[in-house]
């Protein structure tokens, strides 16, 4: 496998990662870093493992009994599967936004202000106020609902909740936000939309996408990561693994030949 020479200071590290549901392997051996200045994507064909390995990210793989990880992901030098880790603390700062948007079926305004308000980051309902404002226009989404904060999150289009859950992972100031495959829900605007505030997040998170589309991933990212049966194949800069890979498996699936 191909890996490029660790970033001299990655936000997230991973080393020697292997995950397993029961007695089956899903994620075998990956070591990867993750930094603040460029977005990784995660491509590969379906049930490679790319999901999986992200959900070890925020230790979401935590809720499901089966799951055993082994091996090494720190966040900034600390070891998230540290005995001690605050996981609900961890899930603040590595935030994730999933498939479909899930909205909490509150208003537009709690479903932002529900994570300060739960961390304690807002000392006063103007604090409140302001992180949401903030959130909301973070995530492109302020100007169409600033006159409608009392409606339903769920009233709103798809690409719009997509965008609110966006808000929400953005507004407990999150260090890494995780995307699974945001944008497979959403229309082609929609998904410009969210194509759009990934560009404009870049370097203020670090920032990792899995996705099956390989033009989003070209679009998106600076690095990608291609999987491929539970294996990290190939990792390196995004224009390289696109027009130059060194793997034939990462070639053959760029090309269309499987997946």
């Amino acid at each position: 496998m191909h890996a490029p020479a660790p970033t001299a200071s990655p936000k997230m590290s991973a080393r020697h990662v292997n995950v397993f549901y029961g007695r089956k392997q899903a994620i075998d051996d990956v070591s990867i870093d993750v930094d603040m200045e460029n977005v990784t994507a995660f491509i590969g064909p379906s049930g490679c493992g790319k999901s999986t390995f992200l959900r070890t990210l925020n230790r979401m793989n935590d809720t499901i009994a089966t799951a055993r990880v082994d091996g090494e992901i720190r966040l900034d030098g600390e070891d998230i599967y540290a005995s001690d880790m605050d996981v609900v603390q961890l899930r603040a700062r590595v935030g994730m936004v999933f498939q479909k948007p899930n909205p909490f079926p509150k208003s537009i305004y709690e479903n932002v202000a529900y994570g300060p308000r739960i961390h304690g980051l807002a000392a006063s309902k103007a604090d409140l106020d302001r992180i949401v404002e903030q959130s909301l226009t973070r995530a492109g989404l302020w100007g169409e609902v600033k006159d409608r904060l009392n409606d339903s999150g769920t009233a709103l289009s798809g690409g719009q909740q997509q965008r609110l859950c966006i808000a929400r992972a953005i507004a407990v100031d999150p260090e890494v936000i995780l995307m699974d495959e945001p944008c497979s829900a959403l229309d082609p605007i929609a998904t410009a939309k969210i194509e759009e505030l990934i560009h404009e997040l870049r370097g203020k998170y670090a920032i990792v996408i899995v996705t099956h589309n390989m033009q989003q991933a070209a679009r998106v990212s600076q690095r990608t990561a291609f999987f491929h049966l539970g294996t990290l194949v190939e990792y390196g800069v995004t224009s390289e693994i696109f027009t130059n890979p060194r793997q034939e498996r990462t070639k053959d699936y760029i090309t269309g030949r499987y997946g």
